[in-house]
């Protein structure tokens, strides 16, 4: 990435402010930092760090003073004029001096309530809304550059499946099985690890367990959900695998979350609402008389995080559009005793849909 290409995003972003009827943007730190301007300050800081972008004029980001050499030197700060700030000094008086003081912004949803309350003191005229709610597109149409990393990304948890497959389940416990799992991330690339889900028997019923003691049986169906962030894009793959032979409701799941998990990727295509792929899943699984144990959105989006825009849920009419990246991963939990998901990311082309992970969507019979 070059600062020119950073300056692309951030005059884009300026545009999409505008014909949202807002007079710009203030991003704080944050995904949408690092995707806007690449910078990247040091985590959970306290100290503000804000860039303002406006429409027409060129985006500025203000930095505490002794984060200003490395705020100077990120790959986008020729596209922008960086400032610092000194402790005792005021900076929501210093982001007064670049805004409207009587107009509309569009905040990062993680902007902490300290600076927005600081930002309302002293812009008392200034009004405020959420960033995803206001431009809920501003990301999720990836570029050919950004579908390539999540590409790799996604190449990668594809590896560490195939070789988690080859280690021993029964006997050991989740923590273990996670362990592994994180472990062959990091082996391929990744150089950050968001999740390792290993839902063993009961434990696959919860979609969001966490790995614990359990240890894992044979008879048991095993949910793996593993992802994190590679060369700064997201990985993030489920797939549920079976401990020694399955028995024949198991089998009929599996078969019945794949199937809706075929249909939904097959009805992927520019203008489609992202409601209509969660329907046709929800519609596979209902008929099997399942409906009830699907108890989660269809996907989310994917890109500098692992979750964001868009969610194909019921009630999101947001139309596909070449270049979305998102989740497919309908499942059935059946509290008590096993849950399946399968889950690809999945990229909207012209033609429909392309998945950007390849590995077999079959039940795997471990040991």
């Amino acid at each position: 990435m070059t600062h020119e290409d950073y300056e692309r995003r951030m005059d884009r972003a300026g545009r999409a402010a505008a014909d949202a009827g807002l007079a710009g943007l203030i991003v704080t730190p944050g995904p949408d930092l690092v995707w806007l301007c690449g910078y990247r300050p040091p985590a959970d800081t306290e100290r503000l760090t804000a860039l303002v972008i406006e429409p027409g004029r060129r985006s500025r980001l203000l930095v505490p003073v002794l984060e200003y050499p490395d705020a100077e030197r990120s790959a986008g700060a020729p596209a922008m004029e960086v400032s610092g700030w000194t402790d005792g000094s005021e900076p929501y008086a210093e982001v007064a001096k670049w805004v409207d003081p009587q107009g509309r912004y569009g905040v990062s949803d993680g902007t902490w309530a300290l600076h927005l309350l600081g930002l309302q003191r002293c812009l008392p005229g200034t009004a405020y809304t959420a960033l995803t709610e206001a431009l809920p597109m501003l990301r999720a149409v990836k570029d050919a550059h950004e579908v390539a990393r999540l590409a790799a990304a996604g190449a990668a948890a594809d590896a560490t499946y195939e070789e988690i497959l080859g280690v021993r389940f029964g006997g050991r416990r989740e923590q273990e099985v996670a362990a592994d799992l994180a472990r062959l991330l990091t082996e391929h690339g990744h150089s950050q690890v968001d999740f390792t889900v290993v839902g063993s028997g009961p434990n696959g019923a919860n979609p969001h367990h966490e790995a614990g003691e359990r240890v894992i049986e044979e008879g048991d169906m095993v949910v793996l959900d593993f992802g994190g962030l590679k060369d700064g894009y997201g990985s993030d793959t489920s797939r549920t695998v079976h401990v020694g032979t399955p028995g024949a409701e198991e089998r009929k799941v599996h078969d019945i979350v794949r199937e809706a998990q075929q249909a939904a990727f097959e009805a992927v295509r520019p203008g489609v609402a992202c409601q209509d792929i969660d329907r046709v899943a929800r519609k596979v699984i209902k008929a099997a008389g399942y409906g009830e144990y699907f108890i989660h959105r269809t996907g989310h989006g994917i890109g500098v995080t692992t979750h964001e825009p868009p969610y194909l849920v019921e009630g999101e009419h947001l139309p596909l559009v070449p270049g979305m990246c998102f989740s497919i991963e309908p499942g059935i939990y059946l509290p008590g005793r096993f849950g399946v998901r399968i889950e690809d990311i999945v990229t909207c082309t012209e033609s429909g849909g392309r998945r950007l992970n390849r590995t077999a969507r079959e039940m795997a019979v471990v040991r």
